[in-house]
């Protein structure tokens, strides 16, 4: 194990002060406007690459582990306390814990610069990140500071099976592309207690994972993003968060990909994605804007299966397009006790349909979504919309839903099969807003027409 002893003392002067001014102080500085809006060369939003584009570095073989030097290793079993590890060094780690069961408290972990050669070997494998835990080591990680400012230097990282990372009372910030805050690949696990998270480049989520996915168990904290694609949380894994508060400036919310899952509980969750946004060169449109996205990429990332979304005693702020919009995959979505407002007039509380496949999410014509939405507890505004090529069940559990549902058609449908089924419990009621079309009804509640017609195609 190397350190820099230069920083140390440096950094000594910092760590003898009171820590929660310390503290204070970076987090401050944390949340300074996004340095770079713009997407660099070849860069993308999270999991959503256009249609024949690549992003740079290109990719490992199939199974090829590529994770890059390390500027400090540490691979025994041993307390660290007020070190300092930095790099500037190409697909290095500022430290690595491979395979030992380690407790740091009071560090900096920083990746001052260096640049990556393969994305992919960072986003799956932790090559470049600051701090990264791998070969089945325990890292608890405690009052730090972990900063990456190169790209596709994620904060810190857990890789594989048996690897365990719980972080805590700890400030991270990245500033390039392709750098999350928190990821979580191959299996690994993460805990991370009171943490503040600040990202500012594109493809950045605060919480983040990918392909070989793991668990993430986030409680309390504070989460901000300031690129483009950078939700607050991207899923391609089981991620449950309690207490936190996450916010998306320019991106999506969250987003989940595939079989995995996103559980949100008395946490806010704040989203306001672009409909224009850079790719390097060229300027692209958004196919659909939102805040909470629910789709399978067929990049191989993610496995296909049903998708798990829910939120309890929390509230969710769309601040542009639709509130939640589902592709391309199956999903259950449950919402309770939840406040859920939206800036858009134009955007719907809830969209399922296909899409256009231009970035490879299916076969077009035969792309829709697939889900089951309970909503229970709720008073909640905003119209519904699927298409002929998706499904949608829909429970009112105890709750006032004021909106209309349509069933649009499906330019490309071959095989338009689609349905929409709604169920309101005793107890519940269905205010329309506007001429509705529904396949079935069960109804044991409430149905306010207010002059508008519903048209039920199974009666």
């Amino acid at each position: 194990m190397k350190k820099n002893h230069l920083a140390i003392w440096v950094t000594a002067a910092l760590l003898s002060l009171p820590f929660s001014s310390a503290f204070a102080a970076d987090a401050a500085d944390a949340t300074a406007p996004a340095m770079e809006q713009g997407m660099q060369q070849g860069q993308m939003p999270e999991g959503q690459p256009p249609e024949g584009m690549m992003p740079p570095g290109g990719f490992n073989p199939p199974g090829e582990v590529t994770q890059g030097t390390s500027a400090n290793t540490i691979s025994k079993n041993e307390t660290v306390k007020g070190a300092v590890y930095m790099s500037k060094g190409d697909n290095e780690n500022a430290l690595r814990i491979t395979g030992a069961d380690v407790s740091l408290d009071r560090i900096v972990a920083e990746k001052i610069s260096g640049a990556t050669s393969n994305t992919e070997a960072g986003d799956f494998y932790g090559q470049n990140a600051a701090l990264l835990a791998t070969d089945g080591a325990k890292v608890s990680l405690k009052n730090s500071f972990v900063t990456s400012n190169a790209q596709n230097g994620n904060g810190v990282f857990s890789y594989g099976k048996g690897t365990k990372v719980y972080v805590e009372d700890t400030v991270i910030t990245t500033h390039k592309d392709n750098s999350g805050g928190i990821q979580t690949t191959g299996g690994g696990y993460t805990e991370a207690r009171n943490l503040t998270i600040v990202t500012e480049g594109n493809s950045s989520a605060a919480i983040r994972s990918d392909r070989g996915g793991g668990t993430v168990i986030v409680k309390g904290g504070s989460f901000k993003t300031g690129g483009s694609g950078s939700p607050a949380i991207y899923s391609t894994a089981d991620i449950r968060v309690e207490g936190a508060d996450l916010l998306a400036t320019s991106s999506e919310g969250a987003v989940i990909e595939g079989k995995n899952s996103i559980s949100l509980k008395d946490s806010t969750l704040d989203g306001h994605m672009n409909a224009v946004c850079k790719m390097g060169d060229r300027t692209m449109t958004e196919e659909n804007v939102h805040t909470v996205m629910i789709y399978q990429s067929m990049s191989g990332d993610a496995e296909k299966g049903r998708s798990d979304f829910s939120m309890e005693g929390s509230t969710l702020h769309s601040r542009a397009g639709d509130v939640i919009y589902v592709t391309n995959t199956d999903c259950n979505i449950k919402l309770k006790d939840t406040e859920i407002t939206s800036d858009d007039a134009d955007g719907a509380l809830l969209c399922v349909v296909g899409n256009s496949a231009s970035r490879g999410w299916g076969k077009k014509g035969a792309n829709g979504g697939n889900a089951d939405v309970l909503l229970e507890n709720e008073k909640i505004k905003g119209n519904i919309i699927a298409d002929d090529i998706s499904m949608l069940n829909l429970t009112l559990k105890n709750t006032r839903w004021t909106g209309a549902l349509s069933i649009d058609k499906n330019a490309a449908a071959t095989d338009p099969k689609g349905t929409v089924n709604v169920k309101i419990d005793e107890g519940s009621s269905w205010a329309l807003t506007g001429d509705s079309t529904v396949t079935t009804l069960e109804n044991h509640g409430t149905i306010l027409k207010n002059g508008h017609t519903l048209t039920v195609l199974k009666a």
